[in-house]
């Protein structure tokens, strides 16, 4: 128990930020307008509350995976034929439970030894889209079937830049994409996977358990500051009547609503969890379905973390093609779940 608490006071300095801004923002209503200050924490400490079932499944699950060793079967993905590889490293990236940050070195590895740009580029345009966390999550706030869109979505845009970059490899875009001497960084500490078969009995295995208790409480502390973070913003905009102007504003299905959501979401996208909460309080009030699903996708590829895990390993203009890739992406998600929905 004290090496677990130990485990938490080293974590907690890294989640200072998000953790102060919720509290800055609630001190700021409480400065300006007393009166709002409970029903904005209430609110905030009742959505966090409902999700929580949701993320108590979410962190066990990742942590389970992380503990066996499943990251090692990323490498089949890598074999064979390249339009092989390019399909499963889509349906992969949009499943695995890892950090774009955490598989640097792994993507670093497999370029290096000279896995194909294309399959690579499916997996880097899938990964931060979707992850069984990141279901869980979706679909507890947004619903199945939206969670269930955006994880086709996912695999969609991998598809969609893994074979565009097969069809333009011999194009200057593509000459020699890696830099020279390759960054690694990120927003999470980057550390070795195990290697060799996964152990799905890890509980046996003294290092693993420790894998696991440290991933759950990582997992756990991460979900909580961002979505604590997006809820406190969706109580704001709800008390102040402001997500049903947004939500006007994004209200239509058309190209142009879904480019503008799409355009928003880049910029405007800090954490895909973040996202969950802030987008169900604009689709309460107006957001159109396609804009929504356009905003999580062009949002999820350029967040900062995501797009770091590229840049820090490929030229500018393959950087700008992962860019491309993943904005025509998200009109077409958009436009195909504004026509279902």
């Amino acid at each position: 128990m004290a090496e677990t608490s130990a485990a938490v006071q080293r974590r907690l300095p890294k989640l200072s930020w998000p953790w102060g801004i919720s509290l800055g923002v609630l001190g700021l209503v409480a400065l300006l307008d007393l009166g709002n200050a409970w029903p904005v924490a209430w609110f905030t400490a009742n959505a966090v509350a409902h999700t929580a079932p949701f993320i108590l499944f979410a962190v066990t699950a990742v942590a389970y995976m992380k503990a066996t060793g499943a990251e090692t079967l990323l490498a089949k993905a890598f074999e064979g034929r390249e339009t092989r590889m390019i399909v499963l490293a889509a349906l992969l990236g949009g499943m695995s439970p890892f950090c774009s940050c955490e598989i640097i070195p792994f993507i670093a590895a497999l370029l290096a030894l000279g896995a194909p740009l294309s399959a690579v580029m499916a997996f880097w345009l899938s990964s931060p889209l979707m992850d069984p966390a990141m279901f869980t999550i979706t679909a507890g706030e947004l619903g199945f079937d939206f969670a269930l869109a955006k994880l086709v979505a996912a695999v969609g845009v991998g598809l969609l830049g893994g074979f565009g970059t097969m069809m333009l490899k011999s194009t200057p875009v593509f000459a020699e994409p890696l830099r020279a001497q390759p960054q690694v960084g990120g927003c999470c500490g980057v550390k070795k996977p195990f290697e060799g078969k996964p152990v799905w009995a890890f509980w046996n295995d003294t290092p693993r358990r420790t894998v696991f208790r440290d991933t759950w409480v990582d997992n756990l502390l991460f979900l909580l500051k961002w979505l604590t973070l997006a809820y406190m913003f969706e109580a704001v905009m709800v008390t102040y009547e402001t997500t049903a102007w947004i939500g006007q504003f994004l209200g239509g299905d058309g190209i142009g609503t879904i480019l503008l959501a799409a355009l928003v979401g880049m910029p405007a996208y800090l954490n895909g969890y973040a996202a969950v909460g802030f987008i169900g309080g604009l689709m309460d009030h107006g957001m159109a379905p396609g804009a929504a699903m356009s905003f999580v996708v062009a949002g999820g590829v350029s967040c900062i973390p995501a797009a770091i895990a590229v840049w820090a390993l490929v030229k500018p203009r393959v950087f700008a093609a992962y860019i491309g890739y993943a904005l025509l992406g998200a009109i077409l998600a958009g436009l195909s779940w504004g026509a279902l929905a």
